[in-house]
């Protein structure tokens, strides 16, 4: 960002795009031009929580994924900054390194035998060693960093755009990009990612909804309300939801957000908002 921006916990939401407006709006005017062919809207979903695991409430999620049962999470803020290994029952950190002061950290991959970080600004990726979360070598990039998954073939990274890009596992070399679309409008501040075969959950950062996008056209192919989650007394102290990692045994999803107290581990289901517990 130039000029006197605020922090990225701190910044306003200002472009969740007008098809949010426009699109899930039922009977609604909108303020926002609309194109005379208006693209359908995405079908809806809602979370059911199946069971909830207690997460540390000073870890600034930016990044997550589960890897034979212990969750690997990268935490930001600038002189908080950590790459950890969690106990996913008792939220336990078992083992983690921090960033230097310079650093604040961002999305987390895996790719093979090492963990890959962004950081935000510093235009660096960290590479991690997976069993040691020792420091091993590290990329360079332009523009900012925010989420980052690996879908088996490319690492897939946003930089809070409505743009993925994808990138060399072992160069972290640009290899094409795709443009995020909700019926038919730019969906941008995308934030954490979670790659799934050919499909990647997003968090739209200072949203309660999830997008799951086909990565191969950038279309937005479900709108998942994830607001509801925390009880209001939990909600003081909290920040934004972020933080997806799949369930590979199940199909479920692990949610949480930065500060949140919990790790939710939720089931997709049709639907518009309900009932989440």
């Amino acid at each position: 960002m130039m000029g006197a921006m605020p922090s990225r916990s701190q910044r306003p939401f200002s472009s969740i795009v007008c098809a949010t407006l426009v699109a899930l709006a039922i009977g609604a005017g909108s303020v926002c031009a609309k194109s005379a062919v208006r693209a359908p809207s995405p079908p809806a979903f809602r979370l059911k929580v199946v069971r909830v695991y207690p997460h540390d409430v000073r870890a600034f999620t930016q990044g997550l994924l589960l890897l034979d049962g212990k969750l690997y999470e990268s935490t930001g803020l600038n002189g908080r900054s950590s790459v950890r290994r969690v106990d996913l029952t008792s939220g336990q950190v078992e083992q983690e390194s921090r960033l230097s002061v310079e650093f604040f950290g961002e999305g987390l991959a895996r790719v093979g035998q090492r963990l890959i970080q962004l950081t935000w600004k510093n235009h660096k990726a960290l590479v991690w060693d997976v069993a040691t979360l020792k420091k091993e070598t590290e990329f360079s990039y332009d523009g900012e960093g925010w989420g980052l998954c690996f879908d088996g073939r490319h690492l897939v990274m946003s930089d809070g755009s409505d743009r993925l890009t994808f990138r060399n596992p072992g160069s972290f070399a640009k290899e094409g990009e795709v443009l995020v679309r909700l019926a038919g409008q730019p969906l941008a501040n995308l934030n954490e990612l979670e790659c799934s075969g050919t499909v990647v959950y997003a968090n739209v950062w200072q949203d309660n909804h999830i997008a799951r996008i086909d990565a191969k056209t950038g279309e937005v192919t479900a709108w998942i309300d994830a607001s509801g989650l925390l009880d209001p007394s939990e909600v003081t102290g909290a920040d934004v939801l972020n933080g997806i990692a799949e369930m590979a045994s199940t199909g479920h999803l692990l949610v949480t957000g930065k500060l949140w107290p919990h790790v939710y581990e939720v089931e997709v289901l049709p639907g518009a908002k309900g009932e989440v517990r």
